[in-house]
């Protein structure tokens, strides 16, 4: 009978509305640490790619540029491929200020 004895005080702890709440805040916060870290992977996904998409343009362009001996309008897709880059590493940086705001101000308990 000492073992029921045991399991029933378990249970009681474990049933207890305090340590289910704090159980409760505890998996809410990791649920939400982990979305902000999928949000930031994310961003970083967005920003190699927008870095690749550029780096490409860039590389065309300045060949074509050799090419034919001229600027324009090369000159051009060379400005936009920087802009395209600086956006995304605005976003990436964004979304990271943003995801570390909500994870600081989630409750925790």
């Amino acid at each position: 009978m000492g073992n029921l004895g045991d399991v029933s005080k378990i249970n009681a702890e474990l049933l207890d509305p305090k340590t289910v709440r704090t159980q409760g805040a505890g998996k809410a916060y990791q649920s939400v640490a982990q979305s902000m870290a999928i949000a930031v992977q994310d961003a970083t996904n967005y920003l190699e790619n927008a870095l690749i998409v550029s780096s490409s343009a860039i590389a065309v362009a300045t060949a074509k540029m050799v090419a034919e001996k001229r600027v324009e309008p090369y000159n051009k897709i060379i400005a936009q491929a920087g802009k395209t880059v600086n956006m995304a590493a605005k976003n990436f940086s964004d979304i990271g200020k943003k995801a570390s705001d909500i994870l600081k101000d989630f409750p925790s308990s």
